[in-house]
């Protein structure tokens, strides 16, 4: 009897569970939540009303909610949304998928909301990756400093946002004339600096007011990008229109006579829902503690905003620099002790670096469903720079003296024209199990330039003859009288045109990218690019050495025809391992060229430089994303390094180019940061 009973207990016990799970099955409810312009909407509120549960939508607008069997209501909503509810019929053991639901704007709502980010920085996806992602999913490291960071660290100058990314510095001032950036041991230069996804020269300072963020791309990007160095690329991303009205005016002051007003305004234009607008410029001028050195600058950013349909926008900029300033490259120093004071100027009277930088950009965007997205970018920047100015003072020749230098004089005018045509194509699909973000995309530039190089009238025709002594100086003592040159120039005036160089480079290349989602823990990114490059580039002399009164003109013919065709395909493969969603490993192989201007002994073009790399490190998002912690290893491998012949070398006797180069094998740069 009392077995017995104690057998009812214990099945008792073992089927009560059994029956309270199969009375609670229920179902799945899977939807999608987009806005009126077809975007997903994330984090927008999706709960059954009588039983209080519910998620929020992931970034790709989707939910999934659990619920018994039966009748519910559905409540959505979301700030700056029209609440909505719906009823859902939940079979048990069934999933039922409600077809894409679209909120409203609710316009009566709040009239300004402030979002703060809260995600990390490897969550944030960036317009220089060129796909949808985070940069967390790529197989390679990614930095974006936002304005936020900008404006509270109050940065005047690009360098002054360096301390945010790690690995990318200041190679070069150019007498504090531009800010030349480098990463890896690779000069970034005009090919790696982009503003809003178009190419820019770099040899003048950018704006730092007018940037929304920064973004740095780390290693190679040549497959997006093309011909860029190794080190990696940079995109400088300036604020855009807003419906909502609003500005600002702000006041920089400083010491040696530095003031800067900052004006900033947006807003719709008119009454109108599709159009906005957005203003923003400065003026900056200022002195140094060096005696003789000034800048001025002026720059104005006007952006509209069209609002073509629901799904397309387009987005049209300006952008208008122009900076005057004096070159100075310092007082130097003997037995690194500076001597005298700091103050001293070491440049000529007339020494100046005048620099306009004029560009123009459209960006149409359009989505053709929940899933697929076109970009078009067209720009066209024009760049003009007049340099004056004595060279960096130089050990002189004369008899030898303790603290002489010599100093030559230099001028040159740049012009150059550029113009850019690039159009992308990116989605989301499945095929089986492994689920795709593709880019599909084309781009073509041209680079049209001219430069002329000044010389003394009285010396040799050589290319080499650019820059010409001017004087000699003594730095630890200002008075002492030192012995000129002969062909002693009483300043730029006497310098007159020697050479004239025009360029028209044209590129053009297509390439293929696919991040394939193994799993949530392992993705496989895999590209490939063709390039086409063409760079002809002709030098003429002037006749302008038998008379230094007379007007020059061209002579006829060329130095040199240096017209080069180059092609060249650029595989990347990488793959992404998350043990947990906020730490990512990763490893990478990428490959990339870059065409060698010289020409070999017999007077032939120099093959490209093929440059292979390989990368391998961590991502780290700690604590809710207020910390990224990244570490990298690289290893960059340039297989045909070019250099000179030297004039020692006994085949450069008999060569047939005046200034001969050849391939010198390999040349490795690693690290890790």
């Amino acid at each position: 009897m009392r077995r017995s009973l104690l057998l009812s207990i214990l099945l008792l016990t073992l089927l009560l569970p059994a029956t309270s799970w199969a009375q609670a099955v229920g179902g799945l409810i899977v939807g999608k939540l987009v806005g009126t312009d077809g975007a997903p909407l994330e984090n927008i509120s999706v709960s059954l009303k009588k039983a209080g549960t519910g998620v929020n939508t992931t970034t790709d607008g989707s939910f999934k909610l659990k619920a018994d069997a039966g009748t519910h209501l559905l409540h959505i909503s979301g700030l700056g949304y029209v609440t909505q509810e719906t009823s859902v019929e939940v079979v048990a053991g069934k999933t039922t998928t409600l077809p894409t639901i679209t909120l409203l704007i609710n316009k009566h709502e709040l009239a300004e909301v402030k979002i703060m980010e809260q995600r990390g920085l490897n969550q944030r996806p960036a317009s220089i990756s060129k796909m949808p992602i985070a940069p967390l999913d790529l197989p390679q490291a990614a930095v974006t400093v936002d304005r936020q960071v900008l404006e509270q660290q109050q940065v005047l100058r690009l360098s002054d946002a360096l301390a945010n990314v790690s690995g990318l510095y200041v190679t070069s001032t150019t007498g504090g004339t531009q800010e030349e950036l480098g990463s890896r041991g690779f000069a970034y230069g005009s090919n790696n600096t982009f503003k809003n996804g178009v190419r820019f020269n770099n040899g003048v300072m950018p704006e730092a007011s007018s940037l929304e963020r920064m973004e740095v791309l780390k290693g190679s990007a040549a497959i997006l990008y093309g011909n860029v160095a190794a080190g990696g690329v940079l995109n400088l991303v300036t604020k855009k229109p807003q419906f909502e009205r609003g500005g600002s005016v702000g006041l920089r002051v400083g010491s040696f006579g530095f003031w800067k007003p900052i004006v900033d305004v947006y807003g719709a234009v008119g009454n109108s829902d599709k159009v906005a607008f957005r203003l923003n410029g400065t003026f900056e001028k200022a002195n140094s503690f060096r005696d003789n050195v000034e800048s001025d600058r002026v720059y104005v950013n006007p952006s509209l905003l069209f609002e073509l349909t629901p799904k397309t926008t387009l987005v049209v900029e300006g952008d208008y620099l122009r900076d005057n300033r004096t070159p100075d490259y310092g007082i130097g120093a003997i037995d690194y002790q500076i001597q005298e004071s700091r103050t001293r100027f070491l440049n000529v009277d007339g020494a100046k670096n005048a620099t306009s930088q004029t560009s123009t950009t459209a960006t149409l965007s359009s989505r053709l469903n929940d899933a697929w997205q076109i970009r078009g970018v067209a720009g066209f920047q024009g760049y003009t720079n007049e340099q004056q100015s004595a060279s960096r003072p130089v050990a002189s020749f004369a008899p030898a003296t303790y603290g002489d230098l010599t100093r030559g004089l230099q001028r040159s005018e740049t012009q150059e024209n550029y113009f850019l045509a690039q159009l992308d194509l990116t989605g989301k699909f499945r095929t089986g199990f492994l689920e795709h973000t593709l880019l599909l995309g084309a781009d073509a530039d041209q680079y049209q330039t001219t430069a002329i190089a000044y010389t003394n009238p009285d010396s040799k025709l050589s290319s080499n003859a650019a820059i010409t002594a001017f004087d000699i100086i003594n730095i630890l003592d200002r008075s002492k009288v030192i012995a000129q040159p002969k062909e002693r120039l009483a300043g730029f005036q006497d310098l007159v045109r020697n050479t004239y160089t025009k360029g028209n480079t044209r590129r053009a290349g297509f390439y293929a990218q696919d991040l394939l989602s193994v799993s949530e823990k392992v993705k496989v990114l895999a590209g490939l690019r063709w390039s086409y490059q063409e760079t002809p580039s002709d030098v003429y002399y002037y006749n302008t050495f038998v008379n230094r009164n007379t007007k020059p003109a061209p002579v006829a013919g060329t130095l040199a025809d240096n017209r080069r065709f180059d092609n060249a395909f650029s595989p990347r493969l990488g793959v992404v391992f998350l043990p947990v969603k906020t730490t990512a490993l990763f490893a990478s192989y990428s490959n990339s060229f870059t065409p060698n201007t010289g020409f070999d002994l017999e007077g032939k073009s120099l093959a490209p430089s093929l440059i292979d790399q390989y990368e391998i490190g961590i991502k780290n998002d700690l604590f809710k994303g207020a910390l990224s912690a990244n570490v990298t290893a690289y290893r960059i491998v340039n297989s045909n390094q070019s250099q000179s012949v030297l004039p020692n070398d006994p085949r450069f006797a008999t060569s047939r180019t005046p200034s001969p180069q050849e391939l010198a094998g390999e040349v490795t740069s690693k690290g890790w940061k």
